[in-house]
C-alpha cells in the first residue's frame, strides 16, 4: 500500500459492500426507479495489490523459486498446485472460483493481454489514493500518502447509509487499519471495522467473541494490519447477524507478501481470496435476503511492475501499477466474461457503478465521479 517505499508490513484493505436502496429515497433524489432495486445488494471486495497478470496468466514461474519463498524453502509444493501448461490452466488452478463461477456468470476487464484496460486515474498509484477513488468516483490529490487521516471526501457508502432503507445497512471491513479513515465512519454514520479492532455489536455472538480475542492475541505481523483470515470471519460473521444491504470488504495479504518478495506467500494469498468469495458467496446465495438479489464487485487498488523485481512494489515511480482488473457478477450484471477489445474503464466509474445497481445516480451527487461501467448494467 505504500507508493515509491516498499511497505512491506503496511498495505491491504477492502474488500466487500452490500448495496440496496429504498423506491422513496429514488424519486426524492429525482433518480429512475430501477425494478427490484428496494431488494437490491451489493458487495465491494478489494484485495491489495493483487496484479492483473496473475489474474489473466496465473502463476510466473520465473518468480515460483526458492528464493522468492520464506527465502529458501521449497516451493516443489507451490508448483505442483500452480503452474500448467497455459495461462489459461494456470489462472483457473489460482483463482478457482474467479474463473468457474464468477467471470462466466458476469464480466472482467483489464486482461491487457486481450485488448482490455483498466486502470486507476489518482496519479498516485498506491493505496489509500486507490480506496479513496474506488469509494468517492475521484481522485484527490490532497490523498497523496498512507497516513491514517480521515477522508475529506463523502464516500458512496456514507451517502447510501443516510438513503431511505439503508440507515445502518452499510458496513466496511479491512485488514489494514486505514480501511477505516479511508471510509471515515464519523462521516460516514456505519460500521467500519478495521485491522486488530474488535467488533463489538449487540447481539455478540460466540464466534465473534471468538473472533476477537484471536485478534487481541495473535502475535502482529505487520503492525498496522492484520491476516486476511480474522477480517474475512469477522465480516461473514457480521453479515450473518446484521444482514447488510450494503458491505465492503478490503483484504491485504497479497500487498503485504508482494512487498516482502515472498512470490510463493503472494500467489497463497492470491488463492485464499478466491476461495473467500467462493465461501461468501455460497453462503449469501444459501440466505433468503441476499439470494437472487446481489450483485458483488471485486477489483484492487492497484497493480504492481514486472518481473524480475518490479513485481514487488508500486507507485508513482513503477508506471505500470496504474493497471488493474476489475470485475462484476450477480444481479443485474450481463453476461460477458472477459472483456476483449473493448475501451478502458477506471477505477473512478467503480462508485458510480455500484450505486447503479441500486437504481440510484451517485454523479448527480458527487460531479467529479466518473459514469458507470455502462456495458456493466442491464
Amino acid at each position: 500500500m505504500q507508493m515509491e517505499r516498499p511497505r512491506s508490513w503496511k498495505m491491504v484493505v477492502q474488500a466487500m459492500v452490500v448495496l440496496g436502496l429504498a423506491t422513496a429515497g429514488m424519486a426524492q433524489r429525482g433518480v429512475a426507479k430501477t425494478e427490484g432495486s428496494t431488494n437490491a445488494h451489493v458487495i465491494l471486495v478489494m484485495t491489495d495489490g493483487l496484479r492483473w497478470q496473475e489474474v489473466f496468466r496465473g502463476a510466473d514461474e520465473s518468480l515460483l523459486v526458492p528464493a522468492r519463498y520464506f527465502d529458501g524453502r521449497s516451493v516443489a509444493g507451490l508448483k505442483q498446485e500452480y503452474l500448467a501448461a497455459t495461462p489459461e490452466q494456470r489462472r483457473e488452478k489460482l483463482m478457482p472460483f474467479l474463473w468457474s463461477t464468477f467471470i462466466p456468470q458476469g464480466q472482467i476487464y483489464g486482461d491487457r493481454d486481450k485488448g482490455s484496460d483498466a486502470f486507476v486515474t489518482n496519479g498516485f498509484d498506491f493505496s489509500y489514493p486507490g480506496y479513496s477513488e474506488t469509494l468517492t468516483g475521484h481522485g484527490d490529490p490532497r490523498i497523496d500518502s498512507n497516513d491514517n487521516k480521515p477522508n475529506p471526501n463523502m464516500t458512496v457508502l456514507g451517502w447510501l447509509n443516510k438513503q431511505p432503507g439503508l440507515e445502518g445497512k452499510v458496513a466496511a471491513f479491512g485488514a489494514w487499519d486505514v480501511i477505516s479513515a479511508v471510509v471515515n465512519p464519523e462521516q460516514c454514520g456505519c460500521v467500519a471495522n478495521a485491522g486488530y479492532e474488535p467488533l463489538k455489536i449487540t447481539p455478540s455472538t460466540p464466534r465473534l467473541d471468538l473472533l476477537n480475542s484471536i485478534k487481541a492475541e495473535t502475535p502482529r505481523m505487520w503492525e498496522d494490519e492484520a491476516f486476511d483470515t480474522l477480517t474475512f470471519h469477522t465480516a461473514m460473521e457480521y453479515i450473518r447477524v446484521k444482514k447488510p444491504r450494503v458491505l465492503f470488504l478490503s483484504l491485504g495479504d497479497t500487498d503485504e507478501w508482494a512487498h516482502a518478495g515472498n512470490y510463493g506467500e503472494y500467489l497463497n494469498s492470491a488463492h485464499r481470496a478466491d476461495a473467500y468469495l467462493k465461501q461468501l458467496w455460497d453462503e449469501l446465495q444459501s440466505m433468503p435476503e441476499y439470494r437472487g438479489k446481489t450483485t458483488m464487485i471485486f477489483l484492487t487498488d492497484h497493480g504492481r511492475g514486472s518481473a524480475p523485481e518490479g513485481w514487488k512494489t508500486h507507485g508513482q515511480k513503477t508506471p505500470e501499477s496504474k493497471y488493474i482488473f476489475m470485475g462484476f457478477m450477480g444481479r443485474g450484471v450481463p453476461r460477458k466474461g472477459v472483456r476483449t477489445n473493448v475501451g478502458a474503464v477506471t477505477q473512478s466509474q467503480v462508485a458510480a457503478t455500484l450505486a447503479a445497481y441500486l437504481g440510484l445516480d451517485w454523479d448527480a451527487v458527487e460531479k467529479k465521479a466518473g459514469k458507470p461501467v455502462a456495458a456493466a448494467l442491464q
